[in-house]
């Protein structure tokens, strides 16, 4: 229950402190006073767009604090236990905004973030605005308010995560025949690649140990051509070769007669010597020639296989290293193709035992349904019958959907319809929708029955009406201000009203004035006395002039609603 609510800086309003009371509380004055500044500084602090303009001229910041009293509020701790808050049974909610837009938000002097404070606002209060009595025309809402009155949000939970499974099954069992569909379609054309993969057998990393193989083979090719000029050379360039050359000159002289002397010994013996050395380097070339790791043909055939995996890289527009890969992904898409039928099979099965899981839970939920628009058609009736549209029928048509209409909220569409000027006589009544027969008047009062309604199932401790009376008056005006007292009797009601007939059901009565100087525009709020309050309500019987009729009227229906 709100308790107390500060405001400072914040659009005409400079300074304002309001003590709350429970029960019906009532805000009336002259159109302009600032009723809706007090409804926009609330709606600060719970969590609503913070707008700079909101900030009074002059001023470099307002400022909004709101205390309510959470003691039986089971909803708002959760939130607060969500948002890692310090359990409290009173929340002191401060909102303040900068000139320049900044805003920041505390709770019980803790910060949180406005999407936190809009969460926990929504466990604290509801507005409804003059204009909401239209969100009725709309059927989408009425499911959620049904299933509220019904208090069937457990079982619209286990509904909606049925059918989040079923999706979830669908779309892969869609994926799937999408898949075997193009896998089929390109059936041909990857078995040509499966083949010519496989024949072709690329291993990952093969193309760096090729290249390194390649250039190890080319670096021996030089080396064994070095060798093979430096052996021929030796052994046979020019002339028979070196080592030739050497023997035939040892053997010309030794034969000789003529170069038997001391003077020859030496140069035979060194040429002996220079024999023997050429024989010995020739031994060793050939040696490390035949070490040579150079072999031609695995040259040849590393090069044909790198201009082998090259091509295939090219055809495919892939880096070589990615045709294992390939060559994997295509073995997968025709097994694919060759299991279609089995895996099929089995997400199908999976499908249907996922439908009809759902199927089960949303027929517990559209029981449920019929189960609570008995009761809700019963509760809107009573309500209306005081409210002055006892000739009004009130049925809540549950429509069972097609497959294509299911959704999180079951397998049901719901609508409000009603039936105006009946008579109990009356056997064949035709229902029509809220929009097509109700005037703006009746659906004020469609809403506020239906509000009292619900006030059974709500958590929300305190609601706020903004003149929700626009267009009745008399004894329908009498008549909502009855039905909002008894409203009051179970949760805090604070109405925004012009009406006499309504404010004078009030258990409290503040007056928002707009006061003019020189100098500046102020909005106050007063609470009044019992003396204040029946002078505020002959104002609004009488208007501008007060008259002592009036007066006495004023005075009359205070003691009317006593």
């Amino acid at each position: 229950m709100l308790i107390h609510l500060s405001i400072r800086n914040v659009v005409l309003i400079e300074a304002c402190d309001i003590a709350l009371e429970g029960g019906l509380c009532v805000l009336s004055g002259e159109t302009g006073a600032g009723k809706s500044i007090l409804l926009d500084s609330l709606g600060l602090v719970l969590g609503a767009r913070a707008d700079s303009g909101l900030v009074r001229k002059g001023e470099s910041a307002g400022q909004v604090t709101a205390e309510f009293d959470i003691s039986g509020n089971t909803y708002a701790k959760a939130v607060m236990a969500d948002l890692e808050l310090e359990e409290a049974d009173s929340l002191i909610i401060r909102r303040s905004i900068s000139a320049d837009g900044k805003t920041r938000c505390m709770v019980n002097d803790q910060p949180v973030t406005v999407s936190g404070l809009k969460r926990l606002g929504e466990t604290l209060v509801e507005v409804h605005g003059q204009h909401d009595q239209r969100g009725l025309q709309d059927a989408g809402i009425h499911r959620a308010l049904l299933d509220e009155y019904g208090k069937l949000a457990g079982v619209r939970k286990s509904v909606a995560a049925a059918y989040r499974e079923w999706r979830g099954k669908m779309d892969a069992l869609e994926a799937l025949k999408a898949d075997i569909e193009k896998a089929a379609r390109e059936q041909e054309y990857l078995q040509h690649m499966r083949n010519e993969l496989k024949q072709l057998a690329p291993e990952m990393g093969e193309e760096d140990a090729l290249t390194t193989q390649r250039s190890g083979m080319q670096q021996s090719e030089k080396l064994y051509a070095v060798l093979n000029d430096a052996i021929s050379e030796l052994n046979g360039g020019k002339g028979g070769g070196v080592l030739n050359a050497l023997r035939n000159a040892q053997r010309t002289l030794t034969r000789s007669s003529l170069c038997e002397g001391e003077a020859f010994a030496g140069i035979i013996e060194g040429l002996e010597k220079a024999a023997i050395e050429a024989e010995e380097a020739l031994y060793n070339l050939e040696k490390i020639g035949e070490a040579s790791t150079f072999n031609p043909e695995k040259l040849e055939q590393i090069e044909e296989r790198l201009f082998a995996l090259k091509a295939a890289g090219r055809k495919y527009n892939l880096p070589l290293d990615e045709l294992a890969k390939l060559y994997v992904d295509v073995e997968d898409k025709l097994t694919l193709i060759d299991s279609q039928e089995q895996r099929l099979a089995t997400l199908g099965k999976d499908v249907a035992a996922a439908e009809a899981a759902f199927v089960a839970v949303a027929a517990t939920l559209s029981e449920g349904r019929a189960k609570a628009a008995a009761k809700l058609v019963k509760a809107i009736e009573k309500e209306l019958e005081p409210l002055k549209m006892g000739s009004t029928r009130f049925r809540v048509r549950i429509e069972p959907l097609n497959a294509h209409g299911w959704s999180e909220w079951g397998a049901d569409a719901v609508h409000f319809e009603c039936a105006t000027n009946v008579t109990k006589a009356d056997t064949q009544v035709v229902f029509s929708p809220l929009n097509k027969i109700a005037s703006g008047g009746e659906l004020s009062r469609f809403m506020l029955a239906m509000k009292v309604a619900l006030s059974a199932v709500r958590s929300t401790p305190t609601l706020i009406f903004d003149e929700i009376d626009t267009g009745t008056g008399g004894a329908v005006a009498a008549a909502i201000g009855e039905r909002l007292s008894l409203l009051g009797q179970s949760v805090q009601v604070l109405v925004v009203t012009h009406l006499p007939q309504v404010a004078a059901r009030g258990s409290q009565h503040l007056r928002v004035v707009k006061q003019e100087t020189t100098k500046k525009v102020l909005t106050k709020v007063e609470n009044l006395d019992p003396a204040e309050r029946e002078e505020e309500l002959a104002r609004m019987l009488a208007g501008a002039t007060i008259t002592a009729e009036a007066r006495k009227a004023a005075q009359k229906l205070l003691e009317h609603v006593a």
